[in-house]
């Protein structure tokens, strides 16, 4: 609790508090950060899943994927920002809790993902860790929109 506390008194903190602008634009960035991840996660989950077939699978996943871990550390960045503002609140939000436990899970399943594909595996099993992706990043989105109404 002393962290959170702590971090709320940060410079960061009070920068983000005191400036008319600066909060603004670190949560239209993290808007447009999350929305890289869902939008690149979501077409690459669906190519998974037998959709874009005229595409060549792995310059799709390839691109998409760097597109997907860019957008997944500006929300990181944007998304520390925005909680240091009121971090012992967020942190006692069980919507906010899940959130992380979510990405968390979705993060695991990155890792399965990639491994399956570099291995020799059943298509089976990438389709399911797609369709696990797809209810785990959609899980996300609808708990981050929760915290900003609770």
């Amino acid at each position: 609790m002393e962290f959170l506390e702590a971090l709320e008194q940060s410079g960061l903190a009070r920068s983000l508090k005191a400036s008319f602008v600066i909060y603004p634009v670190v949560n239209a960035l993290h808007v447009l950060s999350i929305g890289m991840v869902l939008t690149s996660v979501m077409l690459i989950d669906f190519r998974m899943l037998g959709g874009f077939q005229a595409i060549d699978r792995q310059s799709f996943i390839a691109l998409l994927r760097r597109v997907a871990l860019t957008g997944f550390c500006g929300a990181l960045l944007t998304g520390f920002a925005m909680f240091s503002i009121r971090a012992t609140e967020y942190a006692a939000m069980p919507v906010f809790l899940a959130k992380m436990g979510l990405i968390v899970l979705a993060a695991l399943n990155f890792l399965v993902f990639v491994s399956l594909q570099e291995g020799v595996s059943s298509p089976n099993l990438l389709r399911a860790s797609a369709a696990l992706s797809l209810v785990l990043w959609l899980g996300v989105l609808l708990c981050g929109r929760f915290i900003g109404f609770l």
